[in-house]
């Protein structure tokens, strides 16, 4: 029975692992938004390019280069592990942190903070055939506005 119920918990902890990898590995590469598709609110920036890379003890690295919502160019970057729990976001003026989790082999759940705060939920979900994403997210302005946004991303 504890042979069996330790065989369980390693499968279990080896698929989460796994989940974890192959999230990553279908978000990899460069992403160029696809305007015509996307779904933005009125005060939403354009991230217009977005890359993903591995850096050193697994950590992966974001990259994202846009417009704020005055049509000023934006640059931001993230870097952590999509592990679920908050990292910090260097020049967005949405958020501070970033919590990336996996869902499944090609969707990561993500959770934007600002001051502790949450202020943006969303997915990320690469298509089957890995040309192709669509990031959906929900967001809090600072008024208590609440702005939904669908974005779709070509890879590069």
């Amino acid at each position: 029975m504890k042979i069996t119920r330790t065989m369980l918990t390693a499968a279990a902890l080896w698929f989460t692992a796994a989940a974890a990898v192959y999230a990553a590995s279908a978000q990899l590469g460069t992403w160029k938004l696809n305007e015509s598709k996307s779904k933005l609110a009125a005060d939403s920036p354009r991230n217009n390019t977005v890359t993903y890379t591995e850096t050193k003890g697994g950590m992966m690295k974001v990259t994202v280069d846009g417009l704020d919502k005055d049509g000023k160019p934006l640059h931001w970057t993230w870097e952590g592990k999509f592990d679920g729990q908050p990292h910090k976001a260097k020049g967005n003026s949405v958020v501070d942190t970033i919590a990336y989790k996996p869902v499944n082999d090609r969707t990561n759940g993500l959770t934007g903070m600002k001051e502790g705060k949450v202020v943006m939920t969303g997915t990320i979900t690469v298509a089957k055939d890995g040309k192709s994403r669509v990031v959906s997210t929900t967001r809090t302005d600072g008024d208590g506005k609440k702005m939904t946004d669908k974005t779709y991303y070509d890879k590069q």
